[in-house]
């Protein structure tokens, strides 16, 4: 008989309200069933476990509230007509209903050295705005030395997710939060999609001139993230100065092998814990993990594209086959992807609590 696992990151949700922000956009209240706070940083996101015929799924979903400010915890979901998950949870999912969560994870967040920033810009498309909005509340009540932008892409008014808030925040920060609104549906066409000629033309209307003490926030479909970063990229932006969030579940094709394949121990930390496994290529430390049934480890994409993985290497090296979550900067503090992750060269020490991951994971 398989062994049966404690999930030591495994967290459940009552629903205490769900409020319709659009026709096909809805935000969840969401409190711990055990009374206890579940810590998260705004701009992150919650991972969900589904269980469907007998297998479990998992999916992850923008928290939309803001961090330290006595805000309930919400998320805010989007019906995909093609979404098995989007489409039970908007559907079905009601008042008093239970969800599991293994908790919060992603980077889309404020950096550490924030004081050292004056200006964020956020590129939002359609529900790309729930972890943006996250942001903006804790960037303008928490850190009053930030001028923010905000320019902000949907067909109309009426499916503008957050619009009422929005203009709310505005109103009450008219000299540091600046919105720029494109509909699709405008009549002036030069301003109906942003594009690599507006986006240019409303950087420079709204930039205070200190490149260096700016940052980029975009979120939205690929198509739209892909024309954001080529635009910032023809305005000489750094690379380094833009976040992108990124929910394509995908598998990426591996495009290159590590050096090294053979087999090695991988020892993990997980909350004060220790369990031992060997990882033999292809398999990724996550996946070696999995077969060996020793511990559950926290995941989500299991591409390398949502940071819900994450882990603080303490010795040993591990190469990654795929990244688009971490920044040069995690990498060389030792942080490191276990679902695209090999251990190289010998055997590897990983840690899931509080230096490698939040401890509410």
């Amino acid at each position: 008989m398989a062994q049966t696992l404690e999930n030591p990151f495994l967290r459940r949700l009552i629903v205490t309200a769900v409020k319709q922000e659009t026709d096909d956009v809805k935000t969840f209240q969401l409190i711990p069933e055990d009374g206890k706070p579940l810590p998260y940083k705004s701009g992150q996101f919650l991972t969900f476990l589904f269980s469907e015929h007998g297998r479990e799924d998992r999916r992850s979903y923008s928290i939309s509230s803001a961090s330290g400010h006595n805000e309930a915890l919400t998320v805010t979901v989007k019906r995909v007509p093609n979404g098995s998950f989007s489409r039970w949870f908007f559907d079905r999912v009601k008042r008093n209903d239970v969800l599991q969560t293994i908790g919060a994870s992603g980077f889309f967040t404020l950096p550490e050295n924030i004081e050292a920033h004056r200006q964020l810009f956020f590129f939002a498309a359609g529900v790309g705005i729930t972890p943006v909005i996250s942001i903006i509340k804790t960037a303008l009540c928490d850190h009053i030395h930030l001028q923010i932008v905000l320019v902000y892409s949907n067909r109309s008014i009426a499916e503008t997710v957050f619009y009422g808030e929005l203009e709310q925040l505005k109103a009450s920060f008219p000299e540091r939060f600046k919105i720029e609104y494109i509909f699709s549906t405008a009549k002036d066409l030069e301003r109906a999609h942003l594009n690599k000629w507006l986006l240019p033309a409303l950087y420079q209307e709204h930039s205070d001139g200190e490149l260096d003490k700016q940052l980029f926030y975009i979120c939205g479909p690929f198509a739209y993230r892909r024309m954001v970063i080529m635009s910032l990229e023809e305005l000489n932006i750094p690379a380094a100065k833009i976040k992108k969030e990124d929910f394509d579940v995908s598998k990426p094709k591996l495009r290159l092998m590590p050096q090294d394949t053979g087999s090695h121990q991988v020892r993990v930390q997980v909350r004060g814990k220790q369990y031992s496994f060997e990882v033999n290529y292809p398999d990724s430390i996550l996946q070696a993990s999995r077969k060996a049934q020793v511990a559950i480890l926290p995941f989500s994409c299991e591409t390398g594209q949502c940071g819900t993985c994450v882990a603080q290497c303490l010795s040993g090296n591990v190469w990654m086959s795929y990244n688009e979550v971490l920044t040069d900067d995690e990498i060389a503090s030792g942080k490191v992807l276990t679902c695209v992750g090999h251990p190289q060269k010998g055997d590897v020490v990983l840690s899931f609590d509080a230096d490698g991951q939040l401890v509410s994971r």
